[in-house]
């Protein structure tokens, strides 16, 4: 499993932010893989994975919209019931504490989930196991 870099875009909480950031991005062909937005006190922290990280940089830069990366563990799980349950154990089990997770695609659209973890390597490891196991 690959360790991904998110970008993390705080922004008002309004209406058409998320839409302005979006469109941004698109009109530089950079395609967001996955999204994960939340409201905090008339902020939005989102954060995004996208197919092309340069680019989306000099995309927000250029729409002055403050941004910081970050890495995440990318796991692309089994679709069926318990793999999410099982993966989250074994991370457990490594004392790996997931700050976070959220759901998108990979380059050719199969499903993935990113962890936001403390020790991204280890858990890549670790869910590159659970990943063969299956």
């Amino acid at each position: 499993m690959p360790v991904s870099k998110e970008l993390i875009i705080q922004m008002e909480d309004r209406p058409g932010t998320l839409a302005k950031c979006c469109k941004t991005l698109a009109d530089h062909t950079v395609n967001i893989l996955a999204l994960q937005s939340v409201p905090e006190q008339g902020k939005s922290t989102v954060r995004m994975v996208v197919d092309n990280l340069a680019g989306a940089k000099k995309a927000l830069d250029g729409a002055n919209l403050s941004y910081t990366e970050n890495e995440v563990a990318q796991a692309m799980l089994p679709n069926r019931p318990g793999e999410l349950g099982r993966a989250a154990s074994q991370l457990a089990d490594a004392n790996i504490n997931i700050e976070r997770t959220y759901t998108g695609v990979d380059q050719t659209g199969s499903p993935v989930v990113f962890f936001g973890v403390k020790d991204v390597n280890k858990a890549v490891a670790i869910l590159d196991r659970v990943a063969k196991a299956a």
